[in-house]
């Protein structure tokens, strides 16, 4: 399911790159890469440097929507766990059993807050409690 970002009401910028979509929003960012794409810290760099100017030090979540099969080079993760320390809640919209497995394997490499949805409406409203909870000063 390609995502369409107008279903939301929320201004939004769509990049393309030669990995896929990016979906830029106030508070998120939403990926959909390309079919066998593989993503490693060379070709995620073009992303990576759109996601550093856009939300510098602001929390943001991330949103990767894994309608396409693609690798991502696991040992370059632990590089973008460093360069994103105001990422705060990264969701992936899951369309297959297969695809949940997998993200279990590469959650022993992320250090990120990640959970995976089969939808988009679930995915954003926790992405933005997740953020509103960790901007709210404690009284």
């Amino acid at each position: 399911m390609n995502y369409i970002p107008q279903s939301h009401n929320k201004p939004y910028q769509e990049y393309k790159f030669k990995i896929g979509k990016v979906f830029l929003y106030d508070n998120f960012i939403v990926t959909e890469f390309n079919e066998g794409a593989e993503i490693n810290f060379e070709s995620f760099n073009d992303v990576s440097e759109l996601i550093l100017l856009t939300y510098r030090d602001r929390p943001f979540g991330f949103i990767a929507n894994r309608t396409n099969s693609y690798s991502i080079k696991l040992k370059d993760v632990f590089a973008c766990t460093k360069a994103y320390g105001n990422l705060k809640a990264y969701a992936i919209i899951a369309y297959s059993d297969l695809t949940e497995n997998i993200v279990q394997i590469e959650d022993h490499f992320f250090n990120f807050n990640r959970q995976v949805f089969r939808d988009f409406e679930t995915a954003i409203d926790w992405i933005e409690d997740t953020i509103e909870k960790e901007c709210t000063p404690i009284l």
